[in-house]
């Protein structure tokens, strides 16, 4: 996917979701969101991305206040226009329709001056899932703190 600059990323959404695809997509900002965006005053972590009408939104990101903006400034909750071709959000509106699917953004970032949004079409994990998960990352740590420990 992208590999630009990391701006903002959503660390629970690996943990409460299984991400079969990721799709990257523009997003339609004002000037004082790009801002507020670059300081890294962003929060994607309760936003989903929705398909209304044939178009792609995305819902609950929270984007700060510019520090140095005006009465002109733009509203946090706001929901913003993903920008996909028709195509793919035909494609990604028939696999939420299937089952248990969900549109999650799994981060923003930069690519050369545009920021991007990484969307990511997961599946919801059981809580049986996120306890596997969490023993398996607290078994890697026991083993590299054992061969850090050897060195």
């Amino acid at each position: 996917m992208g590999t630009g600059r990391t701006l903002v990323v959503n660390r629970q959404a690996r943990f409460n979701f299984e991400i079969l695809e990721k799709v990257e997509a523009g997003i339609s900002l004002v000037g004082t969101e790009v801002k507020s965006i670059r300081e890294g005053r962003a929060n994607i972590k309760e936003a989903y991305a929705d398909i209304r009408g044939g178009e792609a939104w995305l819902i609950g990101a929270h984007i700060s206040p510019y520090s140095h903006g005006n009465i002109t400034n733009h509203d946090p909750l706001r929901e913003r226009k993903l920008l996909l071709n028709a195509k793919e959000i035909h494609r990604l509106k028939g696999k939420v329709m299937e089952k248990g699917l969900a549109l999650v953004p799994l981060r923003l970032y930069l690519k050369g001056r545009l920021i991007k949004l990484e969307l990511g079409v997961g599946r919801g994990k059981k809580l049986v899932d996120k306890r596997e998960h969490i023993k398996k990352r607290e078994q890697e740590r026991e083993i590299q703190r054992a061969i850090k420990g050897s060195d």
